[in-house]
């Protein structure tokens, strides 16, 4: 009888081990989760640092905000789960973004990815190698042709029509008086992919639009000295310059400009005018300076306004970006919620069959995983950046810059 008791108990103990065991692919698992990880990686440093600082501020906000109403709620884990992020800076370099994206996915364990900064730096490096790993990659600030061209399976991307932005001077040109509007536009984009492909649709539009450039060329990332360049544009008398490049180097462009008395009416930047610190570089120097932009917080948007006041009164300064980022995660949280796990292919399939509310509005994402938002134009005026473009969504009229001595 004590024979049989003892294999009665062993028997018990045996399927108590076996069980703990493989708890793992049980849902006892599921009740260890106590949080979910959100890795991203950014340039902190490097030449695109000032548009990083801006980035890691939205995505943290966002998360700061999600957490404050208990976090996500998962319905795999039945509870709401909290977010952490986790930065792993790129250094404004595409090997390096590729490797840190590697390690938030395999030494950090991240259940989701966030997007980097810019097409050939951080964002495309990243989709890469979340590709490899089947980890979702959730971005945005990054050109649709590129990002469609590798025909990616695990990313999503939420970002302007080139075509439109590269429309927008032109529709600003046009709303001048004709004897106010720009004769001799130079185009001068940096020497990357994305300075090409923004280079080849400024020439169809300038054509659609009725202008010609009087000087196109590309620039070189991160020189010392552009001056050969601004004098041959001011021998060729060149009134007004569309530009293509990184905050540092677009800063010591105009700072080289008022050093050779290169005075046009007209400058706009893409991609390097429109960080904080182009202002607080600058200074009153960088006053009529347009920049591009994806958001303002006098957009009429829910929650558009207070994101733009509380990231003023952290910064004492504005942006035009952060409404972008901060707008992804929306996205992100309430894409989790309704697939109700943190599987990748499942959050990205919700993301797909999802119309969203965010800071940016609605959002939509198509078949192929692109959602889109008007690309804006600001001009900077007085360490603020006045939107001017959309026409509908501002009051502002542009103001056409004097000569640097005249300023």
């Amino acid at each position: 009888m004590k024979g049989c008791i003892a294999g009665i108990l062993k028997a018990g103990l045996l399927v108590l081990v076996c069980g703990c065991l493989l708890a793992p692919s049980t849902g006892l698992a599921k009740e260890v989760k106590k949080e979910i990880l959100i890795g991203t990686n950014l340039p902190l440093t490097g030449i695109l640092a000032m548009a990083g600082v801006e980035q890691q501020w939205a995505y943290q906000t966002a998360v700061d905000d999600v957490n404050k109403t208990g976090g996500v709620f998962v319905k795999e884990f039945g509870k709401k789960l909290p977010v952490r992020l986790i930065v792993a800076d790129d250094e404004s370099d595409p090997g390096k973004a590729a490797a840190a994206v590697e390690r938030l996915i395999k030494m950090d364990k991240v259940d989701l990815l966030l997007g980097g900064f810019a097409a050939p730096f951080g964002v495309i490096p990243g989709c890469i190698t979340a590709e490899k790993y089947k980890k979702y990659y959730h971005t945005t600030i990054c050109l649709i042709p590129p990002w469609l061209e590798h025909k990616f399976k695990w990313s999503t991307l939420f970002f302007f029509d080139l075509v439109q932005a590269c429309s927008v001077p032109f529709e600003i040109w046009n709303t001048l008086p004709k004897d106010q509007r720009p004769k001799k536009p130079a185009l001068i984009m940096e020497d990357t992919f994305d300075g090409r492909a923004f280079a080849g649709i400024f020439r169809e539009q300038a054509k659609k639009h009725g202008y010609t450039f009087a000087l196109d060329e590309p620039w070189a990332v991160g020189a010392k000295d552009y001056s050969a360049q601004i004098i041959k544009a001011k021998s060729l008398g060149v009134d007004a310059i569309l530009i293509f490049g990184a905050d540092t180097d677009c800063i010591t462009f105009v700072r080289q400009m008022k050093e050779n008395k290169l005075n046009v009416i007209y400058f706009h930047g893409w991609k390097g005018t429109w960080a904080g610190e182009f202002w607080a570089a600058l200074g009153k120097e960088a006053q009529y300076v347009l920049s591009d932009g994806f958001w303002s917080m006098d957009f009429p948007f829910p929650g558009a306004r207070q994101l733009g006041e509380r990231y003023y009164e952290k910064f004492k300064k504005y942006s035009v970006s952060i409404g972008a980022t901060y707008g992804l995660c929306q996205i992100l949280w309430q894409a989790i919620e309704k697939a109700g796990t943190l599987d990748s292919a499942k959050v990205r399939q919700a993301v797909l069959a999802t119309e969203f509310q965010t800071v940016m509005g609605k959002v939509k994402y198509d078949a192929n995983g692109v959602a889109t938002f008007v690309s804006t134009a600001h001009q900077w005026w007085d360490g603020k950046q006045m939107t001017v473009y959309p026409f509908n969504w501002t009051k502002y009229k542009i103001k056409l810059a004097p000569p640097w001595d005249k300023r």
